[in-house]
């Protein structure tokens, strides 16, 4: 574990094993212990680079919101990518973290020699529906810090959003609310001011334009996203879309050795190929697995 400061901004960095690099990047709420399962695995074929988001974990909280904007969170990783010299990068992001590592791939393509989103989104497309989210989420970052963090996780852990987790083993959703309870009031609401999809920028016009493969994932039961992805992987020129049975939101956790083996499976065959193209696959093709 490291600590790095770019742009006056200090970020915690999790690296493991050696190879072409593998960024990844959490949810919101979360950080590099996300990923501690799946990085084991990545560790014996890549080097893996793990990342703590402003305002979560041990990355630093800084008061200004627009730290946190997604603008200011590509430089600030792009940055640290070039100081850890460590491009192009195979990149994984989860939710928040999908969408960030969608966005520094539509910014910053040359960083990216491909691209695997887990339960991700390129924002939303109607301008009134984008204001009415931001305004939730500008209500939601006041009640973060009017009524503290451990409030808020009782609140975000109950979300219909996250009702399949409840099929989780009482040990894995207790390391899950220990983790989300480590993160600081300050972190999550300036996270949401300036990182929500109410406040992104809008990327479904970017997606026709991504030459890396890209990998999507979406679990089953979470069939907002499951339509999410779908449209997604109907404009992404190199892109296969796999659904996962019984399983919702957080598929890394849901279905954990599937998806593990998911993972491995596609950066192992896109560092065959030079991350030029997707094996085996063809536009806005769909499957479904399960174990």
């Amino acid at each position: 574990m490291t600590h790095y400061t770019i742009n006056n901004l200090g970020y915690h960095v999790e690296e493991r094993g050696t190879g072409n690099p593998v960024v990844l990047l959490h949810g919101f709420t979360g950080s590099t212990e996300t990923w501690r399962p799946l990085m084991s695995e990545l560790e014996k074929g890549f080097r893996v680079i793990a990342i703590d988001l402003p305002g979560h974990g041990q990355t630093e909280a800084p008061p200004n919101v627009d730290r946190y904007r997604m603008e200011a969170v590509a430089d600030g990783i792009a940055g640290l990518l070039e100081q850890l010299d460590a491009v192009p990068a195979h990149w994984l992001g989860y939710s928040m973290g999908g969408r960030i590592a969608l966005y520094f791939a539509c910014r910053f393509p040359l960083f990216v020699r491909s691209l695997l989103l887990e339960s991700a989104s390129p924002g939303i497309l109607d301008t009134d529906d984008r204001v009415a989210r931001a305004k939730q989420d500008f209500e939601l970052a006041q009640r973060i810090e009017q009524e503290g963090v451990t409030h808020f996780v009782d609140y975000w852990q109950n979300l219909p959003l996250f009702d399949t987790q409840q099929r989780l083993s009482e040990e894995t959703r207790t390391a899950l609310r220990t983790q989300r309870l480590r993160n600081s009031a300050t972190g999550l609401a300036n996270s949401l001011r300036g990182m929500s999809t109410g406040v992104q920028p809008e990327l479904w016009s970017e997606l026709s334009n991504l030459g890396m493969p890209v990998q999507l994932i979406a679990g089953k039961d979470d069939r907002k996203f499951v339509d999410i992805n779908r449209r997604m992987a109907a404009k992404i020129p190199n892109s296969r879309l796999m659904v996962i049975p019984n399983s919702g939101h957080a598929v890394h956790l849901e279905a954990a050795g599937l998806y593990s083996d998911l993972v491995l499976d596609f950066f192992s065959d896109t560092s065959k190929h030079g991350g030029q193209h997707l094996p085996n696959a063809k536009k806005g093709n769909e499957y479904e697995r399960g174990d």
